[in-house]
């Protein structure tokens, strides 16, 4: 169950930074879904923290996250397509998954 957290703590993260981005974008109604998501993602990274290695945990969070806002930005924002950002995009998610295949919790 923690790893479902961690991974829902993860998309949480992801939308939290899509909001923040269209906040920036001059939509400012959207600054309370973005501290909700923050909030949200920070406090489940917390709970599944209690049975997952912190390390490990922390890793694969930031990883969802930064993969997760790499993809949402190619897909939505128009950003690079490049092969060298999908070759590094799929490294994190490899080593996110490899992280959980080598930790006991």
């Amino acid at each position: 169950m923690a790893w479902i957290i961690l991974c829902l703590a993860g998309f949480m993260e992801v939308a939290g930074v899509v909001t923040l981005n269209e906040y920036n974008r001059r939509r400012s109604y959207l600054i309370f879904f973005m501290a909700t998501f923050m909030i949200l993602s920070v406090s489940l990274l917390g709970f599944a923290l209690r049975t997952i290695p912190m390390g490990t945990g922390y890793a694969i969070w930031t990883g969802i996250g930064a993969a997760g806002g790499t993809i949402v930005g190619m897909l939505f924002y128009h950003e690079s397509h490049d092969w060298k950002r999908i070759l590094f995009i799929s490294l994190i998610i490899i080593g996110a998954v490899g992280l959980k295949f080598t930790t006991g919790a």
